[in-house]
């Protein structure tokens, strides 16, 4: 088990964009992790009522588990490992591991394992690499039935900073900012368009 804070920005990318910038850093396909994300919620939407949210991801060798619940300052991640065994068999439930700290976690929302269920997933092509101004995500995401967009982030350690930083990494590789959902919110509007 793992708890960190998460704090990132984040923008959309055009298909362009996104492409110049994967040549702007030399990715190579070797570089690209395929990881599916599945996320859950109640029936009443508790976990995105609280501004949390859940999911178990898909890697190539393993699996985990994380629940993100906000706090003062970015995102607390509860994260815990499992084999791709695990993830399937709890996938086949659409439930969670029990007795461990996702679920602890979870109480302090009011959310028990058996009010969850899958409430979308989507395909993530990451490269994930550092650079100077932090951790940098180059995502190209399949949502289910279909659709498939183009996002940046940067992960850091210090708000204050991590904004000026990204402010001028949108400047140095001449990128306009667009907002971006989380992509649980833009998984669920992909899958009711």
């Amino acid at each position: 088990m793992s708890q960190s804070t998460e704090i990132e920005f984040k923008t959309m990318l055009s298909a362009t964009d996104f492409k110049r910038i994967m040549t702007y850093y030399h990715v190579t396909d070797e570089m690209v992790v395929e990881q599916t994300n599945c996320y859950f919620d109640t029936f009443d939407n508790k976990l995105k009522n609280a501004n949390a949210g859940l999911r178990i991801r898909l890697l190539p060798s393993f699996a985990e588990v994380t629940l993100k619940t906000p706090q003062q300052e970015g995102l607390l991640e509860t994260t815990e490992k499992l084999t791709l065994a695990e993830a399937q068999k709890y996938l086949t439930l659409q439930q969670v591991p029990a007795n461990g700290p996702v679920e602890e976690k979870l109480k302090t929302l009011h959310v028990t394992l058996k009010e969850l269920h899958i409430i979308s997933q989507l395909t993530t092509k990451r490269a994930e690499f550092e650079i100077d101004a932090g951790l940098l995500a180059l995502d190209e995401s399949f949502y289910l039935p279909a659709g498939h967009d183009f996002e940046l982030e940067l992960e850091v350690k210090d708000a204050k900073l991590g904004q000026e930083a990204f402010t001028q990494l949108l400047k140095t590789l001449a990128v306009s900012y667009i907002p971006a959902e989380n992509k649980i919110s833009r998984s669920l509007k992909k899958k009711q368009s």
